[in-house]
């Protein structure tokens, strides 16, 4: 069975609001992606690029309902290269708002597939977070947390 998780959180904004924040570029990069930011929108069957080095599959794009990407997964030295899956979906809520998740599955059973896991789960929280804050409030809260970002180099599995 392969290792997988899943994060949800409620955002204050309707469906469309919240959708755009994902598919277009700049908008994830003012939260997300702020090191680098994101190539292109997300549109299904291209790849785009985040953290100008991170190469993300795009594989479908239901409008205000559904996103579906892949990315490499970190192998050790010498193992074959394997994607994950990201799936996103957007829910809207009675009161206005939208309810987010994001389930990234298909690690391996293995020492750095957990540990990947592991720190992919704290990133896509730490996403929605920041999500939150840039959708209801214009604020960036990803800038400055993380000391290699400050270095201007992507955090490392240990959060450095």
């Amino acid at each position: 069975m392969a290792i997988g998780f899943r994060v949800s959180g409620r955002i204050g904004k309707p469906v469309a609001e919240v959708f755009d924040a994902v598919v277009n570029p700049d908008k994830l990069s003012g939260y997300f992606t702020t090191l680098g930011g994101a190539s292109a929108p997300l549109v299904a069957g291209t790849t785009v690029t985040w953290w100008k080095t991170v190469p993300v599959e795009v594989d479908e794009v239901v409008p205000d309902k559904r996103i579906v990407l892949r990315w490499d997964a970190e192998v050790q030295d010498g193992k074959p290269a394997y994607k994950t899956r990201i799936e996103m979906g957007f829910e809207p809520l009675e009161d206005g708002g939208t309810f987010v998740t994001i389930a990234e599955s298909g690690w391996r059973e293995d020492e750095r597939g957990r540990k990947a896991s592991y720190g992919n789960c704290e990133g896509w929280s730490q996403m929605l977070s920041c999500m939150k804050a840039y959708v209801e409030y214009g604020i960036n809260l990803r800038e400055g947390f993380y000391p290699s970002e400050m270095r201007g180099e992507l955090p490392t599995p240990d959060g450095s």
